[in-house]
């Protein structure tokens, strides 16, 4: 990914999710992601910048059952200039992230992460649904964590 951003903040609302005349699943998503800093009088100020995304196919319904408005979130992707004519002829672009990955950040929170078994067409599919297993291992050298 040549323009590749990484952002972290809250879902400002519900992910929304539709499909195309074709059948293929999108979710739109808004986050709102701020910094806090202290201005020159050593007063805390914050400021927030708010982004548009979009998700595709599969993992668009996975991210619409599985996120919802307030979550804290990390998003990968890139950024992509979209331009239209408004109903008074103006000119308008913005900017809007085509997301490749997102999941809830763990900062404040957790998490329980199912996995999706994988259809025979190489693409990720199905409503069933297994936990994805721990891996238990002993073996662990002087040097090594145990996690």
């Amino acid at each position: 990914m040549s323009n590749s951003i990484t952002v972290v903040g809250n879902l400002v609302e519900d992910p929304e999710l539709r499909y195309t005349q074709s059948g293929t699943a999108l979710a739109n998503v808004r986050v709102a992601s701020s910094r806090r800093f202290q201005d020159r009088n050593q007063e805390w100020q914050e400021e927030t910048a708010f982004f548009r995304g979009t998700v595709w196919r599969e993992m668009a319904e996975q991210v619409a059952e599985s996120l919802h408005k307030g979550d804290r979130v990390i998003i990968t992707g890139s950024i992509e200039q979209r331009d239209w004519e408004d109903n008074q002829g103006q000119k308008r672009s913005s900017l809007e992230l085509r997301i490749q990955e997102i999941g809830p950040s763990l900062r404040w929170a957790t998490a329980q992460v199912n996995r999706i078994a994988r259809s025979g067409s190489g693409s990720w599919g199905g409503q069933s649904q297994t936990p994805a297993a721990p891996v238990a291992r002993d073996d662990f050298g002087p040097d090594e964590a145990p996690f």
